[in-house]
């Protein structure tokens, strides 16, 4: 660790990144930041329980605090990352393990729905069909579907805008994905509350 640019065994930086007790959080991540973003984007980063704690790394370290240099090479590490995972096909992590990350490490969905947005392309489009499934139970009970560790990160928030999102221009790109109906269903229940929503034939069933 105190030798500059000698890449750490893989146990060793997978205890590195996930440590939440080192004094100076910001100075370790710089250190391993080459060899983890490499690891993130190959697929070999494994968290116990999903990709947002990588995030939460992240966001632990204050990134966004950094000197506009480093903090920028962070920003575009993330960008650059994110769209590969909607218009690669041998993307090695899932879109939605992706998007889960970039969330909770800049605490925000609304710049990473923007450049989804931007993105055009039926691969694009199939990446929303795939992270859908996955979401739409924990959105149903309206919860964010990935785990916010962060203090200072506002879940519900996160949750409102991601769900406005997939009943606007997301709903619209499922139609044109040609998603299954059920799975359209679950998104425009999204948009309904309380009896309305549990009373819809459309329901699913889920249980919370």
């Amino acid at each position: 660790m105190r030798v500059p640019d000698v890449e750490l065994e893989p146990d060793l930086l997978r205890r590195t990144w996930a440590a939440a007790d080192w004094l100076d959080h910001g100075a370790v991540l710089r250190r391993i930041l080459p060899q983890f973003a490499a690891a993130l984007v190959a697929g070999r980063v494994e968290p116990l329980f999903g990709l947002e704690e990588a995030g939460t790394s992240f966001a632990r370290g204050r990134w966004q605090e950094w000197p506009d240099r480093q903090a920028g090479a962070v920003r575009e590490f993330l960008h650059a990352w994110w769209v590969q995972s909607l218009t690669d096909p041998a993307a090695a992590v899932p879109a939605h393990q992706v998007m889960a990350m970039c969330a909770e490490a800049s605490g925000t969905v609304g710049p990473w729905l923007a450049v989804w947005e931007g993105l055009e392309g039926p691969l694009c489009d199939q990446r929303l069909v795939d992270a859908v499934r996955v979401w739409e139970y924990e959105l149903l009970g309206d919860s964010l579907p990935w785990y916010v560790d962060w203090y200072d990160h506002d879940e519900a928030v996160m949750c409102a805008e991601l769900t406005a999102w997939l009943l606007g221009r997301g709903a619209e790109r499922l139609r044109r994905a040609d998603a299954p109906a059920e799975l359209r269903h679950r998104v425009r229940l999204m948009g309904l509350h309380g009896e309305e929503r549990w009373a819809d034939p459309h329901w699913p069933g889920h249980r919370y």
